[in-house]
Protein backbone atom coordinates (compact mmCIF):
# COMPACT_ATOMS: atom_id res chain seq x y z
CA UNK A 1 0.00 0.00 0.00
CA UNK A 2 1.59 3.33 -1.08
CA UNK A 3 1.07 6.79 0.79
CA UNK A 4 0.70 9.76 -1.59
CA UNK A 5 1.41 13.57 -0.69
CA UNK A 6 1.11 16.34 -2.81
CA UNK A 7 4.01 19.35 -1.73
CA UNK A 8 5.29 21.81 -3.48
CA UNK A 9 8.43 23.45 -1.89
CA UNK A 10 10.02 25.73 -5.15
CA UNK A 11 13.73 26.53 -4.34
CA UNK A 12 13.48 25.86 -0.69
CA UNK A 13 15.71 22.12 -0.75
CA UNK A 14 16.33 22.36 2.37
CA UNK A 15 13.20 22.60 3.59
CA UNK A 16 12.17 19.14 1.00
CA UNK A 17 15.19 17.64 2.27
CA UNK A 18 13.86 18.44 5.65
CA UNK A 19 10.04 16.84 4.81
CA UNK A 20 11.59 13.77 3.07
CA UNK A 21 13.84 12.79 5.68
CA UNK A 22 11.06 13.56 8.29
CA UNK A 23 8.85 10.98 6.20
CA UNK A 24 11.92 7.89 6.11
CA UNK A 25 12.04 8.92 10.27
CA UNK A 26 8.07 8.03 10.06
CA UNK A 27 8.61 4.49 7.85
CA UNK A 28 7.87 6.30 4.54
CA UNK A 29 10.05 5.58 1.65
CA UNK A 30 10.29 7.02 -2.04
CA UNK A 31 8.84 5.24 -4.68
CA UNK A 32 7.81 7.91 -7.62
CA UNK A 33 7.54 11.66 -7.91
CA UNK A 34 5.41 14.04 -10.14
CA UNK A 35 4.89 18.04 -10.57
CA UNK A 36 3.33 18.30 -6.98
CA UNK A 37 2.94 14.19 -6.19
CA UNK A 38 5.96 12.25 -3.72
CA UNK A 39 4.57 8.55 -3.57
CA UNK A 40 5.85 6.59 -0.58
CA UNK A 41 5.90 2.61 0.51
CA UNK A 42 6.19 1.80 3.57
CA UNK A 43 9.78 0.75 5.30
CA UNK A 44 11.07 0.39 8.52
CA UNK A 45 11.72 3.62 10.21
CA UNK A 46 15.10 5.23 9.95
CA UNK A 47 15.88 2.95 7.12
CA UNK A 48 16.73 5.64 4.71
CA UNK A 49 18.51 9.18 4.40
CA UNK A 50 17.83 11.64 1.72
CA UNK A 51 19.49 14.97 0.28
CA UNK A 52 18.29 17.03 -2.92
CA UNK A 53 20.64 18.33 -5.40
CA UNK A 54 20.57 21.36 -7.56
CA UNK A 55 21.04 20.09 -11.49
CA UNK A 56 19.26 23.55 -13.20
CA UNK A 57 22.41 24.71 -14.23
CA UNK A 58 23.94 21.67 -16.33
CA UNK A 59 23.29 20.31 -19.74
CA UNK A 60 21.12 17.97 -20.45
CA UNK A 61 23.83 15.27 -20.83
CA UNK A 62 26.07 16.14 -17.52
CA UNK A 63 22.44 15.91 -15.54
CA UNK A 64 22.21 12.43 -16.96
CA UNK A 65 25.82 11.78 -16.19
CA UNK A 66 25.58 12.60 -13.11
CA UNK A 67 22.16 11.26 -12.48
CA UNK A 68 23.88 7.83 -13.60
CA UNK A 69 26.98 8.00 -11.77
CA UNK A 70 25.00 8.59 -8.20
CA UNK A 71 22.68 5.35 -9.02
CA UNK A 72 26.52 3.91 -9.75
CA UNK A 73 27.50 4.66 -6.27
CA UNK A 74 24.09 2.05 -5.41
CA UNK A 75 21.67 5.69 -4.58
CA UNK A 76 18.66 5.67 -5.86
CA UNK A 77 17.40 8.92 -7.79
CA UNK A 78 14.50 10.39 -8.94
CA UNK A 79 14.28 13.97 -11.09
CA UNK A 80 11.89 16.65 -10.16
CA UNK A 81 11.02 19.72 -10.68
CA UNK A 82 11.41 23.41 -9.16
CA UNK A 83 8.84 25.77 -11.16
CA UNK A 84 5.31 24.25 -10.83
CA UNK A 85 4.12 24.48 -15.05
CA UNK A 86 2.13 22.67 -16.82
CA UNK A 87 2.16 24.03 -20.08
CA UNK A 88 3.77 21.77 -22.96
CA UNK A 89 6.42 23.14 -25.40
CA UNK A 90 7.74 25.47 -23.48
CA UNK A 91 11.19 27.07 -23.34
CA UNK A 92 13.28 28.34 -20.33
CA UNK A 93 16.23 30.44 -20.79
CA UNK A 94 18.86 30.08 -17.55
CA UNK A 95 21.64 32.79 -19.03
CA UNK A 96 23.67 31.46 -15.84
CA UNK A 97 23.64 27.80 -16.85
CA UNK A 98 26.77 25.88 -18.66
CA UNK A 99 26.50 26.28 -22.63
CA UNK A 100 24.70 22.95 -23.18
CA UNK A 101 21.86 24.18 -20.12
CA UNK A 102 21.21 27.44 -21.36
CA UNK A 103 18.30 26.72 -22.89
CA UNK A 104 16.25 24.37 -20.98
CA UNK A 105 13.09 22.68 -23.15
CA UNK A 106 10.71 19.83 -22.17
CA UNK A 107 13.24 17.43 -24.02
CA UNK A 108 16.09 19.05 -22.22
CA UNK A 109 15.86 19.85 -17.96
CA UNK A 110 12.76 21.65 -18.15
CA UNK A 111 10.79 20.63 -14.76
CA UNK A 112 13.92 18.43 -14.03
CA UNK A 113 16.01 20.89 -12.28
CA UNK A 114 16.42 18.67 -8.59
CA UNK A 115 17.68 15.65 -8.27
CA UNK A 116 15.83 13.29 -5.23
CA UNK A 117 18.90 11.26 -3.73
CA UNK A 118 18.32 8.32 -1.35
CA UNK A 119 20.44 5.86 0.64
CA UNK A 120 20.24 3.66 2.87
CA UNK A 121 20.46 5.19 6.34
CA UNK A 122 24.44 4.01 7.95
CA UNK A 123 24.14 6.73 10.90
CA UNK A 124 26.34 9.32 9.10
CA UNK A 125 25.55 12.20 7.67
CA UNK A 126 24.15 12.57 4.03
CA UNK A 127 26.24 14.90 1.82
CA UNK A 128 27.18 14.68 -1.51
CA UNK A 129 29.48 17.34 -1.61
CA UNK A 130 32.51 16.80 1.06
CA UNK A 131 35.03 19.40 -0.42
CA UNK A 132 34.45 23.11 0.38
CA UNK A 133 35.83 24.06 -2.74
CA UNK A 134 32.82 21.76 -3.88
CA UNK A 135 30.42 23.28 -1.71
CA UNK A 136 31.33 26.66 -2.52
CA UNK A 137 30.66 25.59 -6.57
CA UNK A 138 27.28 24.03 -5.79
CA UNK A 139 26.38 27.03 -3.67
CA UNK A 140 27.31 29.11 -6.19
CA UNK A 141 25.16 27.51 -9.00
CA UNK A 142 22.35 27.87 -6.16
CA UNK A 143 22.92 31.63 -5.91
CA UNK A 144 23.35 32.86 -9.39
CA UNK A 145 19.73 32.10 -10.42
CA UNK A 146 18.72 34.48 -7.75
CA UNK A 147 21.27 37.26 -8.21
CA UNK A 148 20.08 37.20 -12.23
CA UNK A 149 16.53 37.74 -11.06
CA UNK A 150 17.81 39.95 -8.53
CA UNK A 151 19.73 42.60 -10.53
CA UNK A 152 16.79 42.34 -13.31
CA UNK A 153 14.31 43.04 -11.03
CA UNK A 154 15.96 45.80 -9.51
CA UNK A 155 17.18 47.39 -13.09
CA UNK A 156 13.08 47.21 -13.97
CA UNK A 157 12.26 48.86 -10.70
CA UNK A 158 14.71 51.69 -11.46
CA UNK A 159 13.94 52.26 -15.21
CA UNK A 160 9.63 52.12 -13.95
CA UNK A 161 10.48 53.79 -11.01
CA UNK A 162 8.43 50.92 -8.89
CA UNK A 163 8.33 50.41 -5.57
CA UNK A 164 6.80 46.91 -5.67
CA UNK A 165 9.30 45.89 -8.21
CA UNK A 166 11.88 47.27 -5.79
CA UNK A 167 10.51 45.71 -2.94
CA UNK A 168 10.87 42.23 -4.55
CA UNK A 169 14.16 42.72 -5.67
CA UNK A 170 15.00 43.02 -2.48
CA UNK A 171 13.24 39.52 -0.99
CA UNK A 172 15.20 38.32 -3.97
CA UNK A 173 18.17 39.62 -2.80
CA UNK A 174 17.92 36.90 0.81
CA UNK A 175 18.79 33.91 -0.73
CA UNK A 176 21.48 36.16 -2.83
CA UNK A 177 22.90 36.76 0.31
CA UNK A 178 22.32 33.76 2.55
CA UNK A 179 23.89 31.54 -0.32
CA UNK A 180 26.99 33.89 -0.82
CA UNK A 181 27.45 33.89 2.63
CA UNK A 182 27.77 29.83 2.46
CA UNK A 183 30.17 30.09 -0.97
CA UNK A 184 32.61 32.50 1.39
CA UNK A 185 32.51 30.08 4.69
CA UNK A 186 33.56 27.07 2.55
CA UNK A 187 36.54 29.44 0.93
CA UNK A 188 37.53 30.45 3.87
CA UNK A 189 37.58 26.90 5.22
CA UNK A 190 39.23 25.51 2.07
CA UNK A 191 42.04 27.86 2.69
CA UNK A 192 42.12 27.25 6.02
CA UNK A 193 41.93 23.42 5.91
CA UNK A 194 44.79 23.32 2.97
CA UNK A 195 47.01 20.57 3.41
Amino acid sequence: MSKKCYRFFGGLLTVQKNWLNKMAEKGYRLIRTGKLLYEFEKCKPGQIQYCVEFIGQKSKANAEDYHDFLEEMGYSVFYKNINLNYSVGKVRWRPWAEIGGRIATNTTTFNRELLIVEKENDGKPFELHTSYEDRANYYSNLRNPWLLLMLMLAAFATVNRSVILGIIAVIFLIPVIIYQLQIMKNRHEAKMKEW
